[in-house]
């Protein structure tokens, strides 16, 4: 059946990514490497959400 997980890390990498993807798409008319660059950050956000999330469950 369902597997009853407690473990967010994902839902924080998503979010992050989701978060840069809505920057990017406020700053798409000045720059395609700003766009880009907003999803990698969106992305190394979330990862370290997830660190620190991480570190305080031990």
């Amino acid at each position: 059946m369902a597997n009853n997980n407690s473990d967010k890390s994902t839902w924080a990498i998503g979010g992050g990514t989701l978060l840069g993807v809505g920057v990017g798409l406020a700053v798409l008319k000045t720059s395609v490497l700003w766009f880009v660059g907003s999803i990698i950050g969106g992305i190394g956000l979330g990862l370290m959400v997830t660190a620190i999330l991480a570190s305080r469950k031990q």
